[in-house]
């Protein structure tokens, strides 16, 4: 989403959210995702996944919740043009029922992903801790940290920031270009500003939407790099969710992200989001183009 004269109230970023995420049914088994409002450029990953997380769902009983999605992005996306969603129906058993999504621009496939959705039932639990970080009160969003860094930041940083988008995020650590010291992980706070109402299903479409947010750039941070140097090159390869619980996206959830290994121009990135009551409530997983390159004259 992109910036503008009047800001959005965090009602209507959230509603922006909710018309995204909510794909359009134009045939049977086949659905249509809008285009990124006032946007610009490549898709951003997390909205093409969450919308094919959504058209999925759209094909599921109700008491099924998505439990886990495995995508590959095969070509950059286009931001001012729908996306349509083929689904294909691979399965309906006791327990799981599993479905594949194509996402489709310009006749020409940009995302393939897998669903599987489980009934509820008991089992053995145990989770991680949630780390110890500041509580999001406590801390400001990066458009207001770069207030104090203006003469440090890139200007390509700077007008990245100056965009509208539907999830308001809240760093619980500083991380390039505000801090360039090496580091192989970031925590921060994120949550949809306003309300998106109570169904759970959509719930998880927001996570997974806001799952994608700074989740690559992690493996570049061991090596104080940012996303907007010029003398490097960015793309989200695969994304990995795996759903352990209901949650809500309109409230504070914390993002815990590391990067084990990075190399061969591909950076590999794992994230854990808590509830800030502590519960795991998702894990995440990325391989990235991580690519060094001359900048442009």
């Amino acid at each position: 989403m992109s910036s503008d004269t009047a800001q959005p109230t965090p009602q209507q970023l959230a509603d922006a959210l909710v018309g995204i995420l909510d794909v359009e049914p134009v045939e049977q088994n086949f659905f249509r995702g809008i285009a990124t409002p006032g946007g610009r450029g490549r898709s951003f990953g997390g909205q093409v996944i969450a919308q094919a997380l959504m058209a999925a769902i759209k094909t599921v009983p109700s008491d099924r919740p998505a439990h886990s999605l495995h995508g590959y992005f095969m070509r950059p996306g286009d931001a001012t043009a729908p996306v349509l969603y083929q689904v294909e129906r691979d399965r309906d058993g006791g327990s799981f029922t599993t479905r594949r999504v194509v996402a489709v621009q310009n006749g020409k496939p940009i995302l393939n992903l897998a669903a599987s959705f489980h009934v509820i039932e008991p089992g053995l639990s145990h989770q991680d801790d949630m780390p110890d970080v500041p509580p999001p009160e406590e801390l400001r969003t990066e458009a207001e940290l770069a207030k104090d860094y203006a003469g440090e930041l890139p200007e390509a940083y700077i007008k990245w920031l100056s965009n509208t988008r539907p999830v308001e995020i809240r760093p619980a650590i500083l991380r390039a270009p505000f801090d360039r010291t090496p580091r192989r992980e970031q925590s921060f706070w994120f949550r949809v500003p306003g309300q998106i109402g109570d169904n759970a299903a959509l719930h998880r479409a927001a996570l997974a939407y806001a799952s994608d947010f700074g989740l690559l750039i992690t493996s570049a941070f061991a090596h104080g790099k940012a996303f907007a140097d010029t003398d490097m090159q960015f793309a989200s390869l695969d994304h990995a969710v795996w759903f352990h619980s209901d949650l809500r996206a309109d409230d504070w959830l914390l993002y815990t992200m590391d990067s084990p290994w990075s190399g061969g121009a591909r950076g590999f990135n794992r994230g854990r989001i808590f509830t800030r009551d502590g519960v795991l409530v998702a894990n995440v997983a990325q391989e990235g183009l991580v690519r060094q390159v001359t900048p442009k004259a």
